[in-house]
């Protein structure tokens, strides 16, 4: 917009001003400039420039006395436009606040956890490097140069940062250096800026771990205190689950770990009060939350068990239950164990229920049911494995440092005093749940049934750092009784159920006629050893593709044990094994 007024007005001001003609020519000089001022644009764009003025007609002479004359005064002028409107934009938000010296405390920790324990050696270097390209995985214009003698954090061509290189296992100066560069990203660039400090160190870790082992792995601080608690039990109870059975609340579950397993409680009671607060009208989520309380305060319940008039009075002491990992239920003569997990007590819960079922006089038989089950603690599952073996070596594990070079040996003996024992495992079957059923079948004293399982045969130790998360890092690989490695072959089942019912069926008929249709497949995972090619390991799971399991499962099982003489064919297929115990090596 031009702020000189139209060609008329001034001719009309020097009119009622009564100029001379030199003023006239004057003015029309002044209007012919081109330099004009124009209305600034809020956005900073470029505003056009005005039009070109049209040509105006020439003025009339001036005369000595007007007709009509407006009152002397200022030449009138348009209002001033409008400033633009402004939009009401929100502040963007301040970068988080990261404690760099954590980040320095939590890297240091890491890499003094991680030289001596990982499967391969790494250097402080290896390690640095590695994490530190999580900053080009956040923001991709920033670079490394670790060629020289220094170490270089650029921006595209632009040098940010630059550090000799210290030796490559000098821990402390790896991490700081890794906490110099980090903080020299987040000055330069918005996109490592925006990160919490949570958020930078799983980046960090994450980048570093992809050059590891698929099971390596850090776990911040919220999800670390969720797993602690998982595995070591949350706020302290008393091991029972809540249901509402009409108008009342009833104990649904009892856990095997907690309290209330040994005290005068059983299913179907139902809880009139806690602690002398009346539960009538009140919600399951009420009544468990006053069950709850500090580890090892007393807990009072009144309780009604069905069919009696007088109710009874319990007291415990609440305690921290870890959740259960077992569950049982009677299938005629035949008891099935189904284990979930194995976490802190999973042997002691296998230990009680297998103690009530060999009180029953007609028990023919056992059904370890380990679908789906991903594993756990390594101790969980060697203990269960005494549970059911006399004596002889469950696993060994081998690594670099000599802390994890054990010869998980067992000896004790059988609670079940040799009764049949069936294992049904899947493609879900892993680590800790493998090492159970690979020392049950080796030692001749289950019979496998599924598919060939997962194949996690490595075994990682757990780190603290000080920002509360947890480092899982593998240091060491397991190698069954007949010495084959579980790492990616997996447990290879006797009798195989993943190729479909025709195929089952034809496995039981060849299992009555005294043969194992899954023979060489057997003898060929038993005569494995590390190092162990992929082909070499395709072509032994093939014979049994790794699936989910199915109802036919159950049923061949059952089957398996009701004849005692398929039974004993498929548990004779294991290869004799004569061989000294394993002499155990360090990873290369």
């Amino acid at each position: 917009m031009r702020a000189e007024l139209p060609f008329r007005g001034y001719v009309r001001a020097i009119v009622q001003h009564q100029l001379l003609v030199p003023g006239v020519v004057l003015a029309i000089l002044l209007l012919c400039q081109p330099a004009t001022l124009h209305a600034q644009s809020s956005s900073g764009g470029p505003v056009p420039s005005p039009p070109p003025a049209t040509p105006q007609p020439a003025a009339p002479a001036p005369s000595a006395a007007p007709a009509a004359e407006a009152p002397a005064g200022p030449a009138p002028t348009s209002p001033a436009p409008a400033p633009p409107a402004q939009l009401d934009v929100p502040a963007p938000p301040p970068p988080p606040v990261v404690d760099m010296q954590l980040v320095h405390s939590v890297i240091a920790t890491a890499l003094e956890f991680l030289g001596p324990r990982t499967l391969e050696p790494h250097s402080s270097r290896d390690f640095t490097l590695w994490g530190l390209g999580c900053l080009t995985a956040l923001d991709p214009t920033l670079t490394f140069d670790s060629r020289g003698t220094n170490i270089q954090l650029l921006a595209g061509p632009q040098p940010l940062l630059s550090r000799p290189a210290p030796p490559a296992d000098s821990v402390d100066d790896w991490a700081r250096l890794a906490t110099d560069f980090l903080e020299a990203a987040r000055t330069h660039s918005a996109a490592v800026r925006s990160a919490e400090r949570d958020d930078l160190l799983q980046a960090f870790f994450d980048e570093l771990f992809n050059h590891l082992d698929p099971y390596s792995r850090y776990i911040g601080p919220s999800s670390a205190s969720t797993d602690r608690e998982a595995r070591t039990g949350g706020e302290a109870d008393a091991g029972i689950t809540l249901a509402q059975s009409g108008r009342h609340i009833v104990v649904s579950a009892i856990n095997a770990n907690g309290p209330a397993w040994t005290s005068e409680i059983d299913t179907g009671d139902r809880i009139i009060a806690v602690n002398g607060q009346l539960t009538a009208g009140q919600s399951i989520a009420t009544v468990t939350d006053w069950i709850r309380g500090p580890e090892d305060s007393a807990l009072v319940l009144r309780l009604l068990s069905p069919g009696r008039r007088r109710a009874h009075t319990v007291t415990l002491r609440r305690s921290k239950v870890p959740p259960e990992t077992v569950f049982a239920f009677a299938s005629g003569p035949i008891v099935v164990l189904r284990v979930t997990a194995f976490s802190s007590d999973t042997a002691e819960e296998m230990s009680q229920y297998l103690d009530q079922a060999t009180q029953d006089k007609n028990l023919r038989g056992l059904i370890i049911d380990l679908r789906g089950n991903r594993g756990g603690v390594l101790q969980q599952a060697v203990t269960a494995a005494a549970l059911l073996l006399d004596h002889g070596v469950a696993a060994v594990t081998s690594g670099r440092d000599p802390q994890s070079n054990h010869i998980w040996a067992v000896q004790g003996g059988d609670m079940t005093n040799g009764l049949p024992i069936a294992v049904l495992v899947d493609g879900r079957t892993a680590s800790a749940a493998e090492i159970l059923a690979a020392a049950l079948a080796d030692h001749r004293r289950a019979v496998v049934i599924g598919s060939a399982t997962l194949g996690k045969g490595l075994v990682q130790t757990v780190a603290q750092l000080p920002d509360e998360g947890e480092l899982f890092v593998t240091w060491s690989r397991v190698i069954a009784p007949l010495h084959w490695p579980l790492q990616g072959l997996g447990v290879m089942p006797q009798i195989c159920t993943s190729l479909g019912e025709a195929d089952t069926n034809h496995a039981l008929h060849t299992l009555a006629s005294g043969k194992l249709a899954n023979q060489a497949a057997i003898t060929a995972s038993r005569a494995a050893r590390y190092p162990l090619s992929v082909p070499s390991i395709l072509a032994i799971r093939k014979a049994c593709p790794a699936a989910l399991g199915n109802d036919r499962d159950i049923s061949v099982a059952r089957d398996l044990i009701n004849h005692p003489a398929w039974y004993k064919t498929a548990i004779t297929a294991i290869p004799d094994d004569v061989a000294a115990v394993p002499q155990m090596s360090a990873a290369p």
